[in-house]
Order: C-alpha cells, then structure tokens, then sequence
C-alpha cells in the first residue's frame, strides 16, 4: 500500500504541474486539433483552381468559347492575359501563374472537314469535322510535378461542350510542354524545399531557446546589470545563427545538386539575398517564441508548433492552390510559404528576386516587426 500511495502522490504531482504549465497543456490540447483540421480540411491532393494565364492569338468566338470550356472544368483559372509568349513565359518564371494556355493563330484549320450529305432541294450540306493534330498548346511550370500532372489532364479534354466539334478526334487536344522538369522528378522540387524546412526548425529553435537557457543560467540578470539595449541583446543574439543556417543552406543544395542532379538555374547571390531573407524572419520568430516560452522544453514545443503547419501549408508537400481559401490565409502568416516560392523561383526557374519583390517584402517586413516585437516583449517581461 505504500508503494501505491507513493506513486499516487508523484502522479498527483506530475498532473498538477501539468495544468499549471499553460504552455505544455497547450500543446497537449491543441496539437491533435491542429492535425486533424489540417489533414482532414486544408490538405487536398486533389488539385484546382490553379492559377493560369492565356495567350489567344486566334481571338475569335470560337477560342472565348474555348476558354470558357476549360475553365468550366476548374482545374485552372485564368488570372492573366498576355499577347506574346515571351510574356506568358516570364510570368510562369516569376511565379504569378503556373501555366499558360497558347491558342495559335490557325486555331479553326486544325479542325478536318468533311462533307457528309451533300445538298438536297436547298437544305444545308452537313459536315463532319475530325481533330487530327492538336488545337492549343500548355506550357506548364513543370517544378511542381502535381500542378503539373492536374493540367495534363487537360491534354485530351473533350471537345463536347463547342460547337462543331470534332466527331471523329485522332489527336490530343491540346500539347504540353513542361519546362524547368521535364522528367517530372520529384527530388527537383522537394530539394529547395528542405532547405525552407531545415531552417524552419533549426533557426527558431536556436533562437527560441537562447533567451530561456540565459534564463535558466542565470545570466540574465548579469545582462540586465550591462547597458546593452534589448534590441542590441536581441540583434546579437541572432549574428551567429545567420552563418550557420547559410551553411546549412550550401550543404542541402550542394548536396542536392552533387547526388540527385537538381539544376541549380538561378544565379548564387539571388539565392544568398532570399535566404538571408528567410534566415532573418525564422531568428526573429524563434526569438518571440523564447519571449514566451519559460524552460527549453516549452521553447521546443513551440519550435514544433510552427513547424507542422511550415510542413504542410508552404506547399512543400502540397500544392498551395489545392488548399481552401482559409488554410491559404495562414500559410500566408508562414515565412516558410513564401521562401518556397523564392527558393523555387530562383533555383529552379531563374528567376529574380525583383520579379518576385512581394515574397521578399513580406520577409523583410516580418524580420523588421518581428524584431521591434520581441525586443518590447523582452524589455517588459524584465519589468
């Protein structure tokens, strides 16, 4: 009986402790919530919507009647209208859309026609047409193999809802051309896509724990003593963590690039600038989170608490478009959501940094208020 009342009593303990600790009870509480809506609501595989553009050299009824006939599968939407190609490309390189329909000039001479019935006491000759070649032309942004799979749907969509269309078709609807992946390999997308994970969970967990481990030692009230200013402290504090996440950084893609074979297309000081971006905005949000937290424990329960939604709202493992409007909301609040989209750009597309100028000021703007955050939240927690 001794032995069952004693560890009643460390049990008793324990779960008291539990409760007080408002952080781990959090955690406890929210991180089953957190996954079953995240898998069960904002994760689908099923991809729509995806934001497209259209160059219709053709311009007649019969290509709007074309357009309309996609868009009425709702697989892609068509957010840009561009008169060349060269227009269209650039977009799908700065990231604006993911595709771009081409609708050639000789769009109704693709179609065959064939006389059926001649004409009989002046009734209307009846012809047959046939689809022996392609009508239009998908270029897609083939880093993404899922964005690029769900508009290769499109390649043999009937022709049922235009008129005249094709009784007898021997040719896909429509060509798809991938650029960027031609082979459709997943390591070329997923690659660029660690280095935004990796840095999530090491960068804001070095910093998460940082203040608390002064804490804990004891030396925070040795900075106190100091003139040393909190956004000095907080600025210090983050110096050393930059040279180590850009390592980290060299090491996955180099890495990538030596034993998967992910083309590195974009030029090396654009990749240095958006990760320096990303770098900055993770160290400031580790350092909000160690403004919160009270023991490293709970500064790494938080780190993780950043991390799963970073995993499965950035678009790393899922298409950000295959997401509702709400879940897309809050991957717009991640750092790691729009890191994605510069370090996909820039290494896989070529693209620049000033053609994707919104991902990099929100960065900025992050890192700015971020750090003006956690300096006044550690300035008063010393109050």
């Amino acid at each position: 009986m001794k032995v069952i009342n004693r560890i009643k009593a460390v049990t008793y303990k324990e779960c008291i402790e539990l409760i007080r600790d408002r952080v781990t009870f959090g955690m406890v509480v929210m991180l089953p919530l957190v996954q079953l809506i995240l898998f069960g609501y904002a994760i689908n595989t099923t991809v729509r919507h995806i934001p497209v553009a259209v160059v219709d050299q053709a311009s007649s009824a019969f290509s709007h009647l074309l357009i309309d006939s996609i868009s009425a599968t709702q697989v892609v939407d068509f957010k840009e209208r561009f008169s060349t190609v060269e227009d269209a490309m650039q977009a799908i390189t700065d990231g604006k859309v993911r595709a771009a329909l081409i609708i050639p000039h000789d769009l109704m001479n693709r179609y065959a026609k064939k006389l059926v019935a001649a004409s009989q006491d002046g009734e209307t000759p009846q012809f047959e047409y046939s689809l022996d070649q392609p009508i239009g032309q998908w270029v897609v942004d083939g880093s993404d193999t899922t964005i690029a799979s769900a508009v290769k749907q499109l390649r043999n969509m009937p022709m049922i809802n235009l008129s005249d269309y094709p009784k007898n078709q021997t040719s896909a609807t429509f060509e798809v051309v991938q650029f960027y992946n031609p082979e459709q390999r997943s390591a070329v997308n997923i690659v660029p896509g660690i280095v935004g994970i990796i840095l999530t969970m090491t960068m804001i967990m070095f910093t998460a724990i940082s203040i608390v481990r002064e804490q804990e030692k004891g030396n925070l009230e040795l900075l106190i003593t100091t003139p040393i200013r909190s956004i000095e402290l907080m600025i210090g504090k983050i110096i050393p963590y930059v040279f180590v996440g850009l390592v980290q950084m060299g090491i996955i893609i180099g890495a990538g690039h030596l034993f998967f074979n992910v083309p590195i297309n974009g030029s090396m000081w654009q990749l240095l600038l958006v990760t320096l971006l990303f770098i900055s905005a993770s160290l400031v949000l580790g350092l909000i989170l160690s403004t919160i937290a009270k023991t490293q424990m709970q500064a790494m329960q938080l780190t993780f608490f950043i991390l799963l939604p970073s995993i499965l709202l950035s678009g790393f493992m899922f298409p950000y478009e295959g997401m509702p409007a709400a879940a897309q909301w809050i991957a717009e609040m991640l750092p790691a959501t729009h890191f994605m989209r510069l370090v996909r750009g820039v290494v896989l597309r070529d693209a620049d940094v000033m053609g994707m100028m919104n991902d990099s000021l929100w960065l900025l703007g992050f890192t700015i208020i971020g750090l003006a955050v956690a300096s006044f939240r550690f300035k008063k927690s010393l109050d």
